[in-house]
């Protein structure tokens, strides 16, 4: 006997949902209009696109440490500040490098005499030697302590040059343009070759890292454009490229790394977060919509066309959706009148009331003007059913 029941209103449910648009439109006959808003079925070109949230990353960030061993007398850069390619951040005590550099400079013009006074001998006892008053062996050892002078001359030169190098390291410039994130040293610490004293960043060039899903993979390549947004810069929009593709999957995330470089005038800054675009094709007869034209229904994705005053189902199948427009794949062809704002209200069949834009005159409005008004808006159509 349940099981008769349960049949019984398993059939009633079926035969309702079943039903078709006479039905429909003959029990909506005696409802009033709903209110809605209309939009005609564009055919236009639309883009293709990815979205993705990514994070920012400084190109260039080096650590600046010491190359001569000293004390630091001054420090000059600290965390924040600016700095261009060879502004000074901190000084070592040069002292001891300036003693070594006169040393230095004193032996260069020792050797530079004894070179120049070896030369004037040679150059005597090869006169000598014409005349026969001494033999070539004489002159022979004379060329041999000349050349030995002159090699020590180029050796206290190259010391002379290697200590007046040193000398400059004293002076820690900034190696390029950016700002100082870290400070290591202070005034009074004694540093060593190769020490770490301050850590810059870059803000010239940044590195936008855009995660996209493995499914996304096969639309992606380098060289395609990117739109890049942040809220770190409202209202400003970046124009860029992708450059690389990391051939691997991030292993936490399971996500594909997608790398954008782009110039920088130090607004953006690394570690910000960013929305990124890549337009990855373009289709140039597109059918469009409006989002909300397109509703759920039981006999799945469906549009409402505005037919005589009343809302006519369209089963439909959807695309991309672009900038609160909806790509219709199959269903319509363009053209069409469907139902925009209340189109979730509607069902087969349902009259239907077409607000009009503000401003436009009733009289200049559709070709059924004779309808009646319903909630501000125009019946469309004599009100006849379908």
């Amino acid at each position: 006997m349940r099981g008769l029941v349960a049949a019984g209103v398993a059939a009633a449910l079926l035969a309702a949902g079943c039903g078709d648009s006479k039905s429909d439109a003959k029990k909506s006959a005696g409802l009033a209009p709903t209110p809605i808003t209309a939009a005609t079925v564009e055919v236009r070109a639309l883009e293709l696109s990815e979205d993705s949230v990514g994070s920012l990353e400084n190109f260039i960030d080096p650590k600046v440490g010491a190359e001569v061993a000293g004390r630091v007398v001054s420090v000059a850069g600290f965390v924040g500040k600016k700095v261009r390619r060879g502004d000074l951040l901190a000084e070592i005590d040069p002292v001891d490098l300036e003693i070594q550099n006169r040393a230095d400079t004193a032996e260069v013009a020792r050797l530079e005499t004894l070179v120049a006074n070896q030369e004037r001998i040679v150059a005597n006892q090869r006169k000598l030697v014409e005349k026969a008053f001494i033999s070539q062996n004489a002159v022979d050892d004379s060329i041999a302590q000349r050349n030995a002078l002159a090699e020590q001359l180029k050796s206290a030169r190259a010391r002379l040059d290697a200590n007046r190098n040193a000398l400059r390291k004293t002076r820690v410039v900034a190696p390029i343009d950016g700002a100082v994130e870290v400070q290591i040293v202070a005034p009074g610490d004694y540093v060593k070759v190769g020490d770490p004293m301050f850590q810059l960043v870059g803000t010239s060039l940044v590195h936008a890292h855009l995660p996209f899903p493995e499914s996304a993979g096969p639309r992606l390549r380098i060289g395609q454009p990117v739109r890049i947004t942040s809220p770190l810069v409202p209202g400003v929009v970046v124009h860029a490229k992708i450059d690389e593709i990391r051939p691997t999957i991030t292993a936490s995330s399971r996500a594909l790394d997608v790398i954008v470089k782009f110039e920088s005038d130090g607004k953006f800054r690394g570690g910000g977060t960013v929305n990124a675009q890549v337009v990855t094709g373009r289709k140039e007869h597109a059918v469009v919509v409006p989002e909300q034209s397109v509703v759920l229904r039981p006999a799945g994705k469906v549009v409402y066309l505005v037919q005589e005053g009343r809302a006519v189902q369209r089963v439909v199948e959807t695309g991309v959706r672009k900038d609160g427009m909806i790509e219709i794949v199959s269903g319509l062809a363009g053209g069409e009148t469907v139902a925009a704002d209340g189109a979730g209200f509607l069902t087969n069949g349902a009259p239907v009331a077409v607000a009009r834009p503000r401003g436009e005159n009733p009289a200049a409005g559709s070709p059924d003007r004779g309808a009646g008004k319903v909630d501000g808006g125009a019946v469309v159509g004599k009100g006849g059913g379908s």
